[in-house]
């Protein structure tokens, strides 16, 4: 028995890699340019095919870029989803590990989706509805459940979950944003790891009970 013949050949390796080829091309291209003056000529080109070729595998430039962002963003929200779930750490640290993996996550892919959308989202609505409600809205989710275990087990005093965990993600996003639009002008580069470091320590100030407020039942 050949036993190659099971082996997929070197054109159906090819043909399976295309997809991650065109989102990554595409993935650079929107971030240099933008997602309104990218166009899929251009990304085929850059992914090296045809755009007969881009069509078989994204009908549009709305689904590529939402390909583009299941592929780069997505995975790091269920990976922090996943740790958060499954860390026997008290609230706070849960916390913490969160903040650490979005910085390391926002490092790996150099966190340009966030700013593309801030950018994009008045003239593309329903890309801007799909990030938030894919991406945004889980993220405020795994806070979300965070903070209500420790309000639960009175680890953190009573607070707003509408709202904080908006608070709690928005410094890390916002420098993210920065580090992409004014980084190469900035006297003091913007790091993620060490912003979510300073970020932790005022956590564990801001959430704790205080000792003069009554704990509640």
């Amino acid at each position: 028995m050949d036993e190659h013949r099971d082996q997929p050949s070197r054109r159906q390796r090819r043909k399976d890699a295309r997809p991650s080829e065109i989102t990554a091309a595409a993935l650079r291209l929107f971030h240099e340019r933008g997602f309104a003056a990218t166009k899929l000529d251009d990304v085929a080109a850059a992914a090296g095919v045809t755009k007969g070729t881009l069509y078989l595998y994204f009908p549009s430039k709305e689904a590529l870029f939402k390909a583009v962002v299941q592929e780069s963003v997505i995975p790091n929200i269920d990976r922090l989803a996943q740790a958060a779930a499954s860390s026997t750490e008290p609230p706070l640290g849960k916390l913490a590990l969160v903040l650490r993996l979005l910085a390391q996550g926002l490092n790996e892919s150099d966190g340009c989706i966030s700013k593309l959308m801030l950018a994009e989202a008045g003239n593309f609505p329903e890309l801007a509805q799909f990030y938030v409600d894919e991406v945004v809205h889980r993220l405020h989710d795994v806070v979300r459940g965070i903070l209500s275990e420790g309000i639960a087990t009175q680890s953190f005093r009573n607070i707003d979950l509408v709202h904080t965990p908006r608070l709690i993600m928005a410094p890390l996003l916002l420098a993210n944003m920065w580090r992409n639009t004014y980084g190469s002008f900035d006297r003091y580069p913007v790091d993620p790891a060490h912003y979510a470091e300073l970020q932790i320590a005022m956590l564990q100030h801001g959430l704790l009970p205080s000792p003069q407020e009554p704990r509640h039942d």
